[in-house]
């Protein structure tokens, strides 16, 4: 699959507010436009999202290096053309004990800066693709709440055909990345 890069003019348009590390711009970005682009991947056998904002590129699993005397969840580090880039295996922060039953190719999506100010990039076994959602298709209603620590901002309906054309519908659970980091940021 190779590597994709966000343009950075797409990342400073007035809608991402890159000068505020941790505001939450999902909500004036879903206003504004009507929908939502996500990166989709999948964990053990489980659809997940993040805001296609929230990420910088998705690159092949290279060797990662591991670090001592660090939380399970932490894989490493690697260098990305130059910059040292911590690697968070997200199956491992968020206890998902189920092992993928298809084609394991695992991928790092790695973040954008205004998540951390550090480099980072999380570890996912695929990543599918990215795709645009309308306000419709999105159930906010499930995201979590402050006192929670489901981290959700939603649950999308994802609607697609199978092979004898019928429609099927499947759910990619969009996580809130940002606050994910935030809470481990102290680890990294």
């Amino acid at each position: 699959m190779g590597a994709f890069l966000i343009e950075e003019t797409a990342l400073e348009s007035p809608v991402h507010e890159p000068g505020k590390k941790g505001s939450n711009t999902h909500t004036s970005r879903f206003q504004k436009s009507g929908s939502k682009q996500v990166v989709e991947f999948v964990i053990g056998d489980e659809l997940f999202a993040v805001d296609l904002f929230d990420t910088r590129e998705v690159i092949n699993t290279p060797e990662v290096t591991p670090i001592p005397n660090t939380p399970s969840y932490i894989t490493g580090m690697i260098d990305l053309r130059g910059v040292i880039t911590t690697i968070i295996d997200l199956r491992v922060m968020m206890h998902i004990t189920r092992e993928s039953t298809g084609k394991k190719r695992s991928r790092v999506i790695v973040l954008d800066k205004t998540v951390s100010e550090k480099m980072l990039g999380i570890l996912v076994d695929d990543v599918f693709s990215v795709t645009t959602y309308s306000k419709d298709d999105i159930d906010q209603e499930a995201q979590s709440s402050n006192e929670s620590h489901r981290d959700i901002l939603g649950v999308i309906r994802k609607h697609k055909k199978d092979g004898g054309k019928k429609d099927k519908s499947a759910l990619v659970i969009w996580l809130d990345i940002k606050t994910m980091i935030r809470r481990v940021e102290k680890d990294l």
